[in-house]
């Protein structure tokens, strides 16, 4: 695993990992496991406060944290991708700012270790992730699964269109095939369950482009989502949210849900390479969580404005029947909630 955060100790991680388990560890047994003073445990555990995780500090108990956590293992992502394996490359990391910026750094084809098609990199502990429209994604160790993804197209960034509801069909079916039927989509990048008469976010997703318009060009698609939310995570987001825990429990294994997502992401991502998002347009519309129905749409000068969803078109766009009549909606211009 890799450690790539600055304000990271080297043991910060290690004595994490053995804290997992949710139970007091004392200082001097961290000490004697790993072979150092209680000072330099004492050192790795302020590091680990620092990158926002809670930590327990009881005098004659030790340190533990508020909960068990299952943190992520390599081989066992490879395991449950299964068969699909041999196309990714996955870069376990301990902490990062960002998934999505760190792969951006190194996705431009002419660097000289420039990262190859299908790279995913995922971390145990995402402490600036980015949302769309500038939004903080919020997080906690074992809260969250945090991957971004390049994906290198022949194919110019302008006939990508429709990309990140192609995602969105790949996370569904995914979800679906763990066990979670209920779970929708909501255009253009969101997976939302309903609990009772309100959506509540399961996941997002955010795409970053590389390349020319028209010339070979690569995609980072970053992917979020909500495996056990503490309270605390909670109360700083703001719409309602729902966690994979609520729904599949405490048998959820963090590894074999990054290895199904992948696994389906790659089936998805090379039907839209061949036949673009057309092809998968009629799925998307089954999953799609406000089809025909009113909503609001929250426009970016503040405006909102009812309307009725009709569909997507084959490139992706919001199709809506407004007082104005029918409109095209792209991405990026407007939020959407349902109509209470």
């Amino acid at each position: 695993m890799l450690n790539l955060h600055p304000m990271s100790h080297p043991l910060t991680f290690p004595i994490l990992r053995l804290l997992a388990d949710g139970r007091f560890h004392s200082g001097e047994e961290i000490a004697q496991h790993f072979s150092v003073t209680r000072t330099t445990v004492w050192s790795a555990i302020q590091a680990a406060e620092k990158l926002g995780v809670e930590i327990f500090s009881v005098r004659g108990k030790g340190y533990k944290l508020p909960r068990p956590v299952q943190l992520l293992d390599e081989q066992a992502i490879m395991q449950a991708i299964g068969t699909e394996r041999a196309w990714f490359h996955v870069q376990l990391h301990d902490s990062l700012p960002s998934t999505n910026s760190f792969l951006m750094q190194v996705a431009h084809p002419n660097l000289a270790h420039a990262a190859p098609h299908a790279t995913c990199v995922v971390t145990q502990l995402q402490t600036a992730g980015k949302g769309r429209r500038g939004r903080d994604w919020r997080s906690a160790l074992g809260a969250s699964l945090t991957f971004s993804l390049l994906w290198r197209f022949q194919c110019g960034a302008a006939a990508l269109s429709g990309l990140s509801l192609a995602i969105g069909v790949g996370l569904i079916r995914a979800l679906h095939s763990l066990g979670l039927p209920q779970a929708r989509l909501k255009w253009p990048n969101d997976v939302l369950i309903w609990q009772g008469d309100f959506p509540a976010k399961l996941a997002g997703i955010l795409i970053e482009l590389q390349g020319d318009m028209d010339g070979p060009s690569a995609a980072v698609i970053g992917v979020g989502m909500n495996m056990h939310l503490p309270d605390s995570v909670k109360q700083q987001i703001d719409q309602p949210v729902c966690d994979l825990y609520q729904w599949l429990g405490a048998d959820m294994d963090a590894n074999v849900v990054l290895g199904s997502l992948l696994k389906h992401l790659s089936e998805v991502l090379r039907v839209f390479e061949q036949q673009g998002f057309v092809a998968l347009r009629e799925e998307w519309l089954q999953y799609h969580a406000f089809h025909q129905q009113s909503v609001r749409l929250l426009m970016p000068d503040g405006r909102e404005q009812l309307a009725q969803v009709t569909g997507v078109g084959e490139d992706g766009i919001l199709l809506v029947n407004t007082a104005q009549g029918e409109q095209r909606l792209a991405a990026g211009e407007i939020s959407m909630r349902g109509v209470a």
